[in-house]
């Protein structure tokens, strides 16, 4: 029967995958879905939570923020100041007349409100005491011992957690609110009074049923009073940084217990309190946990279809790709290589057929490639064959000079070495890039060339700082217009001038060639502009090294002569060529 692969193209082949995404299509939708019911749900409560938060934050702010008016009141009641100051005692009865006044007046407090537990005046040296009472007068010294002295040094007031108050009546969990009492800025005494941490506990439960987890946070952030399992402190401060704002919900991802919370907090505008609910995700989606387990079936169901489905249409692909693969790793120009099938009516045969065209492109290429290499074979010989002409070029005025020291003819002799020495650093063993040293020896050669020539009264002059020589430029860039002044600037002139001034603008090479020849002729002004031969073709390679920007400027001198500007860049590394 054949391959039927073969015959249809693989969009077709792909309708089964098509029909199984379908069916991961619906499994993802299910699960969308559940998750959308899950976080629908976790809105739901978060709101409710959030409006039974807020009813409890009044009420607890209510009777805390009662307590606080209530010990500002005594903190300023002239009874109290005047037993803590000894002011206006006149003997021991009056004495005691007042702290009679003082504790009726806090035990008349304490039994009018049931929230309170107990009061304790710190003062000095106190005199009387009940040790069965509610109410308790305490040695001012014994202040730094109590549970709440580091708290209470860094304000004038403040609230204690929940913490376990000895009293008459034995072990009590408390919440404290101590107050400084100052008289004349001076301290006189401290006023704590206790709430029993038990009846904020059932306000902060409220009505809810079953076990919750709420917690009542102060100013700072920190938690003061709980019920139900709550985090431990170094845990909850990490949480809290996620509270922004008076109410808000978040979820906490418990590493140490493995485990999910979602947590609602509330805080009045007008109160400093903060009641935060925590509630584990497993009770929020308890009721979906159902439809988790079916979707988890259905989707490893699919998973297994998906995997068979994949590993049929896998072997499929992979059969002629294979092939190509393989014929690809066993190519060779010169050898036998594989022969792919051509009865493939789908991308694969497209595949295949192009694979066949560019073998055939290889093998011209390859010929191509070996034509030319012939060809620079020939070119390179002929090159080597090119070298022997400097080397027989040197030779030649290596004897012409020694020709010229043995008939003693000493001028030619000295022109014979400048011009060796010209030469080589024109070749420059065929670097198209020389050093500004290199470039002023090639200059220096020339000029004492046309010295020899001037007996003596052709003068040059040199100005270049020594930073700069190091640096590179392109060679013979400078003697076509020294060659220029000497012709033209000194034509029928028996002496003559000549300057080379360099300067760094930056990362500007400035260089400066004047002479104070004839300057500017009428019927040349044109050609002096332009320059000849070798001017031409040092702007050209100028233009086409650098681009714009850089170049050549040809000027008369207002005392005669001319005055060339070259500008080029500053290279102090070889350029790449």
């Amino acid at each position: 029967m054949g391959n039927p692969f073969k015959k249809y193209k693989i969009d077709h082949l792909f309708f089964g995958s098509f029909a199984l995404l379908i069916v991961m299509v619906i499994v993802t939708i299910i699960w969308i879905s559940y998750s959308l019911t899950s976080k629908e749900l976790a809105t739901t409560a978060s709101m409710n939570q959030q409006k039974l938060l807020n009813e409890l934050n009044n009420i607890i702010t209510t009777r805390l923020v009662t307590i606080e008016q209530i010990s500002l009141s005594k903190s300023r009641d002239n009874s109290l100041i005047s037993l803590l100051t000894d002011s206006g005692a006149q003997d021991e009865f009056t004495r005691y007349q007042q702290f009679k006044e003082v504790k009726q007046s806090l035990a008349s407090l304490t039994n009018s409100m049931p929230l309170i537990e107990g009061i304790d005046v710190f003062m000095p040296h106190p005199s009387y005491g009940d040790s069965v009472s509610y109410i308790q007068f305490l040695e001012l010294d014994d202040a730094s011992q109590q549970y709440w002295a580091e708290e209470i040094k860094r304000t004038d007031f403040a609230w204690t957690k929940e913490y376990q108050r000895t009293s008459y009546k034995g072990e009590v969990s408390v919440l404290s609110f101590v107050r400084t009492i100052l008289y004349n800025n001076k301290l006189v005494g401290y006023l704590a009074i206790h709430v029993k941490a038990d009846t904020l506990k059932d306000v902060l439960t409220g009505h809810s049923s079953g076990d919750v987890s709420r917690m009542l946070l102060d100013v700072s952030g920190q938690p003061i009073l709980h019920v139900g399992d709550v985090p431990d402190t170094e845990t909850w401060s990490d949480w809290a940084a996620n509270m922004d704002g008076n109410s808000g919900v978040f979820q906490i991802d418990d590493r140490k217990e493995a485990s999910r919370s979602l947590i609602v907090y509330a805080r009045n505008s007008n109160s400093k309190w903060t009641l935060v609910e925590l509630t584990p995700w497993s009770q929020i989606t308890k009721g979906s946990v159902m439809l988790a387990k079916v979707i988890a079936i259905i989707g490893a169901v699919s998973i297994l279809l998906a995997l068979i489905m994949t590993m049929l249409l896998s072997m499929q692909f992979i059969k002629p790709i294979k092939r190509l693969v393989g014929a690809m790793s066993r190519y060779s120009v010169d050898g036998e290589n594989m022969k792919l099938p051509e009865d493939y009516r789908n991308e694969f045969g497209y595949l295949f057929s192009g694979y066949r065209k560019q073998n055939e492109r290889i093998v011209q290429l390859v010929q191509s490639l070996r034509e030319r290499h012939e060809l620079q074979r020939k070119a390179e010989i002929e090159a080597l064959q090119a070298n022997i002409n400097p080397h027989f070029l040197y030779n030649t005025l290596d004897q012409l000079n020694w020709m010229a020291i043995a008939n003693q003819q000493e001028e030619m002799s000295r022109i014979l070495e400048l011009m060796g020495r010209m030469f080589r650093i024109g070749l420059s063993s065929g670097n198209t890039w020389i050093t500004l040293n290199e470039e002023l020896e090639h200059l220096s050669c020339y000029l004492e060339i046309q010295q020899i020539r001037y007996n003596g009264t052709l003068q040059f002059q040199f100005n270049i700082p020594e930073d700069i020589k190091s640096g590179y430029v392109p060679k013979m860039i400078l003697q076509p217009f020294v060659e220029n002044s000497v012709v033209h600037g000194f034509h029928n002139r028996s002496s003559g001038t000549i300057a080379i001034i360099i300067n760094r603008l930056g990362e500007r090479l400035v260089i400066t060639i004047e002479d104070d020849g004839k300057g500017y002729q009428p019927n040349r002004t044109e050609q002096r502009k332009t320059g000849g031969y070798g001017i031409r073709n040092v702007k050209e390679r100028i233009a086409a090294y650098f681009g714009s920007g850089y170049g050549i400027d040809i000027e008369q001198r207002n005392e005669g002569g001319t005055r060339v500007k070259v500008t080029l860049p500053v290279m102090m590394k070889r350029p790449e060529t």
